[in-house]
């Protein structure tokens, strides 16, 4: 799919349909909720080779300088961890990248435990090469992408070292 990677698809396939908006949003309440109840013990999960992961992504809020927490899917690409920047695939930027891209340093709650990164988008060759393996995963990811008016973000995780106790 070349540069246009993450904008539309071939002629002729069709836009997949998603839930009502509301839908979406409650889901992402219910998913957060279940894993503050569970004490992480469920809404995590490990990526495979055909499945993504999910993990917790904390953050702090570019306006408010409060906590803030999303759950996203994600696989890993070598020591990095790779998300989408789709905000359910509905218009505009999810509020965990305007952070990110605020205060790119943050931290990641997963299955083995939690992690501090470096938050960054791929560019160029290296975009297109980490969109192209969530096609792995979800089959229609370009032509859920032409739902976006503008190019969804591939988030790039980078580990970084602890904070000094």
């Amino acid at each position: 799919m070349g540069d246009d990677a993450g904008r539309g698809p071939d002629e002729g396939d069709p836009v997949p349909r998603l839930p009502p908006r509301w839908f979406i949003r409650s889901a992402w309440v219910a998913h957060r909720a279940l894993f503050r109840t569970t004490r992480g013990r469920v809404g995590l999960r490990r990526p495979t080779d055909t499945t993504w992961g999910m993990l917790r992504l904390r953050t702090v809020g570019r306006h408010s300088g409060e906590a803030r927490s999303a759950i996203l899917g994600y696989y890993e690409d070598g020591p990095a961890l790779v998300t989408l920047a789709m905000n359910g695939w509905g218009e505009g930027e999810p509020a965990w990248w305007l952070n990110l891209e605020a205060h790119p340093d943050a931290a990641v709650d997963l299955v083995d435990g939690p992690r501090v990164v470096r938050a960054r988008a791929a560019v160029g060759e290296e975009r297109a090469r980490l969109w192209a393996r969530w096609r792995d995963f979800e089959d229609q990811v370009d032509a859920f992408a032409t739902r976006r008016s503008s190019e969804t973000a591939v988030v790039v995780l980078e580990p970084r070292p602890a904070p000094a106790s």
